[in-house]
């Protein structure tokens, strides 16, 4: 470790670029990442003084393909970007954890309490809490700490926000505690417990997955305890392009519902053969009885039963490709499992809210702007409202922000870059 003074004069003096460089491959944001890091460590002095510190990082996510295939134990692509959460820390001997993120208050809990408390539902206490004692679950040294946190993961926009912070606390335990023997998959499955046990929230695993894990992550959980996953690597700045997600600023509120659906439906038609999951239907099976599976549990569920089987296929194709390094297909994959989720998955707009259809307009104009070979666009995550990822070529970006941000207000369409690490100690 270094005290945080020594370490604002080596930032300052660019002797830690390299680093910051390697972890982040946009070389127009290095300015930026200095000044962010130097600011964070500044912070961290005048709350918890000049002590010695660690930095740590983990990134947000976006979903390649596999759209609502994680909750059925199905296959997915997702890779981290170049947001991220980073953490200034220093380790204390008395348990407590002091901890300070960007506007928010100091929240200090203690790992001597840790216990599932149902009054600490939906907050950072929670979710601390809840990956300190998964940590401990799994055998782990757990510890006390100092940290300041600081975080350019967009809240809202579908790029997993929670599952970084998650990640970051496990890597912040894990390089303090643990001389980063936890592994990565260790601290995914650690973050989804502290999220569904802890904070209240149901989620899957592929965000923690992918938030920990680090560029382009296959994963198929078919074996539910111990998912197979297999880390790849894609170079968009090689392939001429960018990674570009579109905020489309849709209300989330009176949506509970129509996620809901999702699932159940899915489940539904999984129920229908005694089984959990649609992992374990035969879907020749199911197509042989489909008009009966119709007539008892309606035709959406049909279909989007029929998208998890395409999905997960095309999941196969599109991890084939990226070992192929065959962009054409990658990109004819993308486009063809946003064109699913829309037709078959029904996640691109709410039926109680026809009027409102953001994500749609967004696809419709990303359609035209990126016509002729110039990228494709999907929707993005949990769909609804939200987000919408597109790949695009470099010589295109320009326009394709300038239309989105158009539409949706300055600064809604941002461009990111694969980024190759998942949790990790930067300093």
């Amino acid at each position: 470790m270094i005290t945080a003074s020594a370490l604002v004069k080596e930032l300052s003096e660019g002797a830690i670029d390299s680093i910051l460089s390697d972890i982040d491959p946009d070389t127009f944001r290095l300015n930026y990442e200095r000044e962010r890091y130097i600011n964070a460590v500044q912070e961290f002095i005048s709350l918890f003084g000049d002590q010695e510190v660690s930095v740590f990082s983990a990134p947000g996510r976006s979903e390649i393909c596999g759209n609502h295939t994680d909750h059925q134990l199905g296959k997915v692509l997702a890779c981290s970007i170049n947001r991220d959460a980073i953490a200034v820390a220093s380790p204390r001997r008395d348990g407590v954890i002091r901890l300070k993120s960007d506007n928010d208050s100091i929240i200090e809990t203690d790992i001597s309490n840790i216990e599932i408390t149902p009054a600490l539902y939906g907050t950072t206490t929670a979710l601390i809490n809840g990956v300190i004692r998964g940590i401990s679950n799994y055998g782990y040294n757990i510890g006390g700490f100092d940290c300041y946190v600081t975080s350019d993961v967009l809240i809202g926009a579908g790029l997993s926000s929670s599952a970084a912070f998650e990640t970051l606390i496990g890597t912040v335990v894990n390089g303090f505690y643990n001389d980063m023997a936890i592994t990565a998959v260790e601290i995914a499955k650690i973050g989804q417990y502290a999220e569904n046990a802890h904070f209240g929230k149901p989620c899957g695993l592929m965000d923690q997955m992918a938030c920990s894990v680090g560029s382009l992550v296959y994963i198929d959980f078919g074996a539910e305890n111990a998912p197979y996953v297999e880390k790849l690597e894609l170079d968009l700045s090689a392939q001429g392009m960018s990674l570009c997600i579109t905020n489309t600023k849709g209300s989330h509120a009176n949506l509970t519902d129509e996620y809901a659906a999702i699932p159940d439906e899915m489940n539904s038609v999984a129920a229908y053969y005694g089984e959990e999951h649609l992992n374990t239907v035969d879907e020749t099976r199911f197509l042989d009885d489909i008009n009966d599976i119709r007539a008892e549990l309606g035709d959406r569920a049909v279909l989007r039963a029929m998208h998890y089987w395409d999905e997960c296929r095309r999941v196969e194709e599109i991890v084939q490709a990226v070992k192929n390094d065959n962009m054409a297909a990658f990109l004819h994959l993308v486009k063809s499992s946003g064109d699913s989720s829309f037709k078959y998955l029904q996640n691109v707009y709410p039926n109680s809210d026809v009027m409102h259809q953001n994500i749609s307009v967004a696809l419709m104009m990303s359609d035209r702007v990126l016509a002729g070979s110039r990228g494709v666009a999907r929707v993005h995550g949990g769909g609804f409202a939200g987000t919408i990822q597109a790949f695009v070529k470099d010589h295109a970006v320009s326009d394709y922000v300038k239309y989105m941000d158009l539409l949706f207000g300055d600064g809604s369409c941002a461009v990111l870059k694969i980024r190759k690490y998942g949790g990790l100690r930067v300093v």
